[in-house]
């Protein structure tokens, strides 16, 4: 899932941060005593794009819509070691795999009702499934596309029926899906927000700035892409399960869009507003950590940045010249931007540490490479980088680093604009708008060539970094929906992957093995450029009490009490 790029702390300024906050790890039951009503204030520097959360694939979105939709399984809505795996939400129960992992059964859970007062119904799930393939889901291919009738879906999305691959039952309230092949993920993937169960005339187009009705405890009542979006409490809401989807607290929530950090922070002190989304700006931290420690959350999810190369533009149609940017660039500085040693560190690979597939090593640094690895990022080797970038032909040539505009990405961007100039290529800089940043690079038709980017764990999963990032099934040529933004396909990676996933149905340290294979396979080939993995780090009013952290969902806002 993409992030947007983050803060930037100094070193010192991080530690000094890090000894005098309070680190809060809340527990998922909300007190028998919580506070509940009122309106809770929050601030995001930019709009989350569209609402439509089949669509949608950015952190702030997901953040907003986790109590508006449901799945119909999900994360428990807490942190800790028994926050995973999967539980029953929508559905009754978490469904056995039958016939060898072909088959799952579900039954609807009696009595939801959308937020427009119809009730939910098995032909709603099912039309819910046959929607992911007609709106071209970004995830419809690579989570999905296991279930019966999915490649036809997949090559006439207009025609899409899913006969076969997806049963009802209105009596019984149950759902069968049937699947080509065994998917040791499946479960995790009916617990993903594109798997939102919506109603059954909800247009198959992607509704853009047009709130769809769903089951959580919020709805969405307005939404204006340039100031804010408005959410209310859902009347046709009742709690079903307190760990899959709790009640909320507050009455109302306004989240408004365009403020800028430094004002946010202000805002935020003053008790104007109750939660800041984006993180602290350098200059107010020491002035945040002496007098507002108790206000501020420090969470790490599975989160990293990175640069993203278009393997189909030149100069880095070329591995030589792919290779040398990961050489050349410096991580250091990277740590700086992000926040400092505390709360960031060099990543040199795909799969970020905590992840169960994790095997740490380091290609490109001084006295690597990917024949002999270092187990840990070291320094730039400049000298290799400029040796590839001449046997590769291809220095002199111009390149436009895209940047969504958000406070401090242009640091880390002027630092890749000068190690490329360093290398002899004339870079420049372009930002462009949070909103339409994710979208922009992903459709071939706007050929960008390098864009930084961040990337949050769809679950605790390889795949969701790896065949998500980089498999041929999520490349889809001029569609604004294609997360394989490199546009990196090798079949043969593919199919590694493949046994991964496979293997992962018996043997799951195996399966882990592989998957660390694959990580180790691309970064050969170097489509992209891992910069860090960070924490969040993030400030409420003094009245916002209970900031509940999930595993899958970071902060939890409809858990909030404002006191």
């Amino acid at each position: 899932m993409i992030h947007r790029l983050p803060f930037i702390l100094s070193c010192s300024a991080t530690l000094g941060l890090m000894l005098n906050f309070a680190i809060a790890a809340q527990a998922g039951e909300a007190p028998a005593d919580g506070h509940a009503g009122g309106t809770l204030r929050i601030l995001a520097q930019s709009d989350s794009g569209t609402l439509d959360p089949q669509i949608s694939y950015t952190a702030l979105t997901k953040m907003i819509e986790t109590p508006v939709y449901d799945t119909l399984l999900a994360y428990p809505k807490f942190a800790g070691a028994t926050a995973h795996p999967v539980i029953a939400n929508l559905a009754e129960a978490v469904p056995a795999p039958e016939d060898g992992g072909l088959t799952y059964r579900l039954t609807l859970r009696d009595g939801l009702f959308f937020s427009n007062g119809k009730p939910v119904t098995v032909e709603d799930v099912a039309a819910s499934f046959r929607r992911l393939f007609k709106v071209g889901s970004p995830t419809a291919g690579p989570y999905y596309g296991a279930i019966i009738g999915a490649q036809a879906c997949l090559e006439k999305p207009a025609a899409c029926t899913l006969a076969g691959g997806v049963e009802t039952n209105a009596q019984t309230r149950q759902v069968t899906f049937h699947l080509s092949t065994p998917d040791p993920e499946f479960l995790d993937r009916l617990a993903w927000m594109h798997a939102a169960i919506l109603p059954a005339d909800t247009p198959v187009t992607d509704m853009g700035n047009t709130p769809i009705a769903g089951t959580g405890p919020y709805r969405i009542a307005e939404y204006d892409p340039t100031t804010m979006l408005r959410l209310e409490r859902n009347p046709f809401f009742h709690e079903w399960s307190h760990d899959a989807q709790p009640a909320a607290y507050s009455d109302e929530v306004r989240i408004l869009f365009g403020m800028d950090a430094e004002s946010a922070v202000t805002a935020v002190e003053n008790g104007q507003a109750d939660w800041m989304y984006d993180n602290i700006p350098l200059d107010r931290l020491g002035e945040v950590g002496g007098r507002y420690a108790g206000q501020v959350r420090i969470f790490t999810p599975l989160l990293t940045y990175f640069a993203m190369l278009n393997v189909h533009e030149p100069p880095f149609t070329s591995l030589k010249v792919r290779q040398a940017l990961n050489y050349a660039v410096n991580r250091h500085a990277m740590i700086i931007y992000r926040g400092g040693p505390a709360v960031a560190s060099p990543l040199c690979q795909i799969l970020p540490s905590g992840m169960p597939e994790y095997q740490p090593f380091c290609f490109y640094t001084l006295g690597a490479s990917p024949t002999h690895p270092a187990e840990k990022w070291v320094k730039p080797d400049m000298d290799a980088a400029r040796r590839l970038v001449k046997e590769s032909g291809m220095a002199g040539q111009k390149v436009t680093i895209i940047v969504p505009s958000e406070q401090h990405g242009s640091a880390t961007a002027e630092d890749i604009r000068y190690t490329l100039d360093t290398l002899g290529f004339k870079a420049t800089v372009r930002s462009i708008s949070p909103a339409i940043a994710f979208t922009y690079i992903q459709n071939t038709r706007n050929h960008y060539q390098i864009a930084l980017a961040g990337w949050n764990a769809d679950y605790p999963s390889a795949s969701s970094f790896l065949q998500t990032l980089f498999s041929c099934e999520t490349f889809h040529p001029n569609s604004d929906n294609s997360p394989n933004y490199s546009g990196f396909c090798d079949p043969q990676i593919d199919q590694l992957m493949h046994k991964a996933a496979t293997l992962a149905l018996t043997d799951r340290s195996a399966s882990n093995h592989v998957w660390a294979d694959v990580d180790r396979q691309i970064m050969q080939q170097a489509p992209f450029v891992p910069l860090t993995q960070t924490q969040r780090v993030v400030m409420f009013s003094r009245r916002a009490k209970n900031i509940v952290v999930t595993l899958n969902d970071e902060i939890l806002y409809s858990q909030i009490q404002l006191h």
